[in-house]
């Protein structure tokens, strides 16, 4: 499996602190050796930064611990090969353009017969189940939308039950962005955290590296890191649950279906289940 690291904040932050915890878990505290990606939204454009290379010793990673490039949206990935080689094409985030605006996606789990997803012309460019979902994905949302949608609530809850047809097939953790949105979905393992005053400290659990957000924010910033597991260790992180998607926009959460599953066990959906296939408007 792989290991996801998310960011939404109202102000461009820089995600140096959390980077710093999740790239030691890319061959040194953790097995994910098999490459590493981040991608930073400055307006309209982005940043992307990728290396199939560990990340814990990656010349590139250090440049990007070092470096706080400042971003309302951040999606980072660091990889355990399942699908595709280790090389750079199959090296997520993946990013593409639609509506006139970057999406970008990374994925968590194993999915199986993805090789007949239909997915337009929106080809995948590596061998990666994730990439084929991700271009499946915007598929369907360019024949639901032909033309740029004015409601983005309504575009994501479609996107959400095109997540539960994908975790059907498997295991499938997300992030999605399209710069002023980010989108989570859980099928099994995903964290989140929003950070506002009163600020507090925070300690790493894979580096021995305390920080101060107090000294690091003002009284309006509000930032919401999404991981696949907690990166601090003195902090309270929500956990979310199997079918759940959250929606955050600009560090507040915008909307999440949590509400509806409050009696749903963490387990892996039972075969036969089949998702909601009617689109929302």
């Amino acid at each position: 499996m792989c290991e996801l690291l998310g960011m939404s904040a109202n102000v461009p932050t820089d995600i140096c602190f959390s980077f710093t915890g999740l790239i030691q878990r890319g061959g040194n505290t953790g097995p994910h050796r098999d490459g590493w990606g981040i991608t930073f939204y400055e307006g309209k454009g982005f940043r992307t930064f990728k290396d199939p290379n560990p990340s814990y010793q990656s010349k590139i990673a250090q440049l990007v611990q070092e470096y706080p490039i400042k971003s309302c949206a951040v999606i980072s990935h660091i990889r355990q090969a399942n699908r595709g080689g280790v090389n750079l094409e199959n090296t997520h985030p993946f990013t593409r353009e639609l509506w006139g605006r970057y999406w970008t996606f990374a994925h968590n789990g194993q999915l199986t017969d993805y090789e007949d997803l239909p997915t337009g012309r929106h080809r995948p460019v590596g061998e990666t189940d994730s990439e084929a979902a991700f271009c499946w994905l915007l598929d369907k949302l360019e024949n639901r939308y032909p033309e740029p949608p004015k409601d983005m609530h309504a575009v994501f809850r479609y996107i959400s039950l095109r997540c539960d047809e994908l975790r059907e097939k498997g295991v499938f953790n997300m992030l999605l962005s399209d710069g002023e949105y980010l989108m989570t979905y859980c099928t099994n393992h995903l964290y989140w955290i929003t950070r506002r005053a009163p600020f507090g400290r925070a300690a790493l659990l894979d580096e021995d590296i305390e920080i101060n957000f107090q000294e690091e924010t003002t009284p309006n910033d509000v930032v919401s890191v999404i991981a696949t597991q907690p990166l601090t260790g003195n902090e309270q992180w929500q956990r979310m649950k199997p079918g759940e998607f959250n929606i955050f926009h600009y560090g507040e959460l915008f909307e999440s279906n949590s509400a509806d599953l409050t009696d749903v066990a963490f387990a892996a959906p039972k075969p036969g289940n089949q998702a909601p296939t009617e689109p929302l408007e």
